[in-house]
Order: C-alpha cells, then sequence, then structure tokens
C-alpha cells in the first residue's frame, strides 16, 4: 500500500485542494479527501477527480468562501450537500444525514451536517473501500473502518448497515470488481441479494454498467457477483444466456453467460483508452450472442445457432431500451451484434472488395467489428485462435479501401442530379441509392467515374422521365 500523498501531488489541481483545504481551516472548518481518490491513491492507481468532504462548515459560509476563492459551483446538491467546482476535477461535499419519510428507496429527505464526525461519516459510505479519509493539512490518514486491509485482501465489504438505503450500490459493487478485480464478503454478497432494484433510474444504472466496460479489467467476475446476488434477474436477456449449451469443439469453455464473460476479459485486455469507442465496443461484446437462447437447437448430435446473429437484434434493442435512451448508441451496437460473424465468414469465402465494401456500409465502423470479433475468438479458454487472422485480413482491406473506421462515402449526391436539371423528388434518392449500390460493388471508383455513370444511368431512363444529361444540355 502506498503513501496516498505522492500520488495526489502528482494531480495537477492539487494546488487548488491545498488552498481550499487551508482557506476552510482558517475559517473554522476541516477538509478530508475522501472516496475514489484515495483508495486510488493508495493503490498507486491513477484518478481524474479529487473528492473533498468539508467538516464544520455551513453550507452558506461554504458557498462564500468558494466565492472568495475565486472559485465558481456548478451542480449544486440539495441544501448545498453536494458542489462541482466549474472548470476542475474537483468535488465538495458536506457530510449528508439521511431521513426517510416513505416505504420507497427515493423516499429520503437529504440534509446537510456539518457537524457530522468523520467516523460516521464514513459509515455512511458504501464500501470500506470508500470510506478511507486523508486530511491533506495534517497529512493524516482515517481508516475506521479497516478499508485499508480490505484493499490489501481485495475484498469488498459493506461499510454498515445503511447499505441498503441506495440499492445502486449493488451496481456499484458490480463495477468495483471489475475494476480492481476484488472478491465479495460473503455478508456483503447476502446483502445484496436481499435488495430490491425496481426504482432505479435508468440513467444511474446505465452510468455503472458504462464505468465497467470502460474500465474494468475482470468484468467476468463482476458478471458472476451478479449472477449471485440474484440480481441478473433484472436483466432476462442476459439471464437466458445461462445455461445455454454451446457446441463443445467450439466452446469449451461452457454456457453461452460463460463465454460472454471470458469475451468480455479479452475486450478489456486490448481496451483502446477512448471511453466513447470502448462503450460501443463493451457493449457489442456484452450483447454479441444474445440472440442464441431463441436459436439453438440440437441437430445431427451437435448444438447450432443458426441465424443467432440476427436474432440477437431485438433482445439488444430491448436491454439497452431500458438503460438508455442515447439511440444512436443502441443502432451502433446493434449493427456489431447482426455482424458479429462476417470477419470470419468473408475471410473464409474469399470475399473480394464489393463485400467489404458493403459491410463497411452496414456497420459503419469496420474497426468496431473486429474488436468484437476479436474478443468472441479470445473468449473460448482453452482454445486460442489462429492469431484472428479473419480479423487481421479485414482490417487490412478495410485500411486499403480506405473504410477501417468510417462507411464509404456516397460519390453520387442528389446535388449532382439536381444540377443535371431534375426537380427534386424520391426519384432522386431512389437513383442516388442505385449510384450508391454500384459504388460498393466497385463499378466506379472515383468521382468522376462516378459522373460518368450516372450520366450513362439517366440516358438509360425512358425519354419521358428523364433530365438533360450534361452533353445533352450543351447541345441545345
Amino acid at each position: 500500500m502506498q503513501d496516498p500523498r505522492s500520488g495526489f501531488e502528482q494531480h495537477p489541481a492539487w494546488p487548488r485542494v491545498l488552498e481550499i483545504c487551508r482557506a476552510a481551516a482558517a475559517a473554522g472548518g476541516s477538509v478530508q479527501l475522501v472516496g475514489g481518490c484515495v483508495r486510488d491513491a493508495l493503490l498507486g492507481r491513477r484518478f481524474d477527480e479529487f473528492d473533498l468532504e468539508v467538516f464544520r462548515l455551513g453550507p452558506n459560509v461554504l458557498h462564500r468562501l468558494l466565492g472568495a476563492l475565486g472559485y465558481r459551483v456548478d451542480q449544486v446538491g440539495r441544501a448545498f450537500s453536494v458542489a462541482r467546482l466549474r472548470g476542475l476535477p474537483i468535488d465538495i461535499a458536506l457530510p449528508r444525514r439521511e431521513r426517510k419519510v416513505g416505504k420507497g428507496h427515493r423516499d429520503f429527505v437529504v440534509d446537510a451536517d456539518p457537524d457530522m464526525s468523520v467516523e460516521e461519516a464514513a459509515e455512511r459510505r458504501d464500501f470500506t473501500i470508500n470510506a478511507i479519509s486523508h486530511d491533506p493539512l495534517a497529512g493524516r490518514t482515517r481508516d475506521p473502518l479497516n478499508g485499508k486491509g480490505d484493499l490489501e485482501r481485495r475484498r469488498l465489504r459493506h461499510a454498515s448497515h445503511r447499505f441498503a438505503e441506495d440499492p445502486l450500490r449493488v451496481l456499484r459493487g458490480m463495477q468495483f470488481i471489475a475494476r480492481l478485480g476484488l472478491e465479495p464478503d460473503p455478508e456483503t454478497e447476502a446483502l445484496c441479494s436481499g435488495i430490491d432494484w425496481n426504482d432505479l433510474s435508468a440513467e444511474r444504472v446505465f452510468e455503472e454498467w458504462r464505468k465497467m466496460l470502460v474500465h474494468g479489467v475482470e468484468i467476468g467476475r463482476a458478471l458472476r457477483f451478479l449472477q449471485a446476488v440474484g440480481w441478473l434477474r433484472a436483466y432476462p436477456e442476459l439471464e437466458a444466456l445461462v445455461g445455454c449449451e454451446q457446441e463443445p469443439e467450439w466452446h469449451p469453455e461452457g454456457d453461452v453467460w460463460t463465454h460472454t464473460g471470458h469475451v468480455l476479459d479479452a475486450f478489456a485486455r486490448e481496451r483502446l483508452g477512448d471511453r466513447d469507442e470502448d462503450l460501443v465496443v463493451g457493449l457489442g461484446c456484452l450483447c454479441h450472442d444474445l440472440g442464441k437462447p431463441a436459436t439453438t437447437r440440437f441437430v445431427d448430435g451437435r448444438v447450432r445457432s443458426r441465424g443467432h446473429e440476427a436474432a440477437g437484434e431485438a433482445p439488444t434493442r430491448a436491454l439497452l431500451a431500458r438503460m438508455t435512451k442515447r439511440r444512436r448508441l443502441v443502432d451502433d451496437v446493434v449493427r456489431l451484434v447482426v455482424d458479429h460473424l462476417k470477419p470470419r465468414q468473408l475471410y473464409q469465402g474469399g470475399a473480394g472488395d464489393a463485400a467489404v465494401r458493403r459491410l463497411a456500409h452496414r456497420v459503419r465502423r469496420i474497426d468496431r467489428l473486429v474488436r468484437v470479433a476479436r474478443a468472441d475468438a479470445l473468449g473460448r479458454p482453452p482454445l486460442q485462435p489462429d492469431e484472428c487472422r479473419d480479423c487481421d485480413w479485414l482490417l487490412a482491406r478495410a485500411k486499403t479501401l480506405r473504410i477501417r473506421d468510417r462507411a464509404p462515402e456516397p460519390m453520387v449526391r442528389g446535388r449532382d442530379l439536381i444540377a443535371r436539371g431534375m426537380a427534386p423528388g424520391p426519384a432522386i434518392g431512389e437513383l442516388v441509392a442505385r449510384c450508391y449500390q454500384a459504388q460498393l460493388n466497385g463499378d466506379f471508383e472515383a468521382r468522376n467515374d462516378a459522373l460518368r455513370y450516372l450520366d450513362r444511368m439517366l440516358r438509360r431512363q425512358p425519354a419521358g422521365n428523364r433530365p438533360p444529361t450534361g452533353d445533352e444540355r450543351t447541345e441545345r
């Protein structure tokens, strides 16, 4: 376990943190660093932002203090209990006390309580590993719940009996397990099993899944935790993978659920670090075999899942619709699911450039598809793929055709037809689509050739239905 100060001092926002701590002390308060920044600094891991908890200062005093230092505050929580400094990776909170006012998970009133002790504040956090605090001015780390010991043992343990007040903490446990390679404490696992998920908002749920996919290292372990605590029932599309058999010759690792965990672990080992791209591909890996439960059959004594790629679209959309309203993201993931076997199929079939172009048109980004296909191939231990030759081949062809990370741009547009005297309308769209299909087929490679193709196509139109071509307008 490292001295956390070395990690703090390397962060560019550290001077600002010290400035706030000194100002708070001068006003009669004290500041503790808490949560992820302390945990990750102890582990020698990089962290993005500081979480500060301010004691013995009321909300109004703290607000004036930050204003006097020239800071502007965004995202003010109720009773000024949580705030973010504009333009800085610093979150500031006052100790909070919740009062239950109803039966639902949301039926709480949150009040700031600056006079709460550090020990009580620690008990109100989610896990012991997040309940460690550090006083920057005194240089002292406080660990009333032995979170350091849990970090050393790689154990995930709830902070107190108050854990169950927020059901989101189960999903936070899931993503911490994935990110830090933790084993859940049996009591914590049992506690999670009794927590209901129904009142959680989609946005909060999706954020925890996003963190797991973008930052997780052992994602398969986290999925097994979700299964163990009974929360897989919240995701019936994933639950259906449990026990869905696969042909042992090709999948010696076991059922589709087990395979999916291995695929996500393989994805995590080759993650790019681009959070947007990693999210799309991670979701593609999560959902790639959701069509197998509906298509798996025994055929001639062997397990077959014919057509599972296309059958995966409906469950993928159903699963993601309950997590996010980002329609473009869902569409991008569905494209990867529906075509995730194409790299192998095209390679084995000796496909030409036209087939590669058509694939790029469907999936938009072949580089994403290759990442899903590679993880799929690597997610079958102890089998080792033959160096993923199909993926390497497809990526090289796409790079040569300049469609590695984009769909082919249409060389013929509607404005080209309008310039040839054609009135705007549905007919233009049909002709542009025909030209684009010819482009994908390789009938032309350059813009000038595309326009000559368009003119030839227009000449073949019935005389009463075609506009004059460029040559004909010149003759007139």
